[in-house]
C-alpha cells in the first residue's frame, strides 16, 4: 500500500489518446477532485468533465451514467 501512494493518474494521462468523459464532485472525499483535474488538465486526447459542486462520492449518479451513454453513442457513432 506505501508504493501505491506514488501512483498518480496524472502521469497516465498524458499518454492517453482516446476520447475522455471525466467528472469531479467537489465534496469527495474518496477521490478529491484535486486529482481528477490534474488528470484532466493533462490528458492528452479529447476530453470533457463535469463538475458537481455539492456532491461527494456518488458524483452525478444516474445523470454521470447516462452522460457516459450519451458520450459514447457521440464518440463511437
Amino acid at each position: 500500500m506505501a508504493t501505491l501512494r506514488y501512483f498518480d493518474g496524472v502521469n497516465f494521462a498524458r499518454r492517453a489518446t482516446a476520447p475522455a468523459q471525466l467528472s469531479a464532485a467537489l465534496a469527495d472525499v474518496i477521490c478529491p477532485p484535486s486529482t481528477v483535474f490534474g488528470a484532466f488538465h493533462e490528458y492528452a486526447g479529447p476530453k470533457s468533465i463535469t463538475v458537481w459542486p455539492f456532491n461527494g462520492h456518488e458524483g452525478g449518479a444516474i445523470e454521470d451514467e447516462l452522460a457516459a451513454v450519451a458520450f459514447l453513442q457521440r464518440t463511437l457513432g
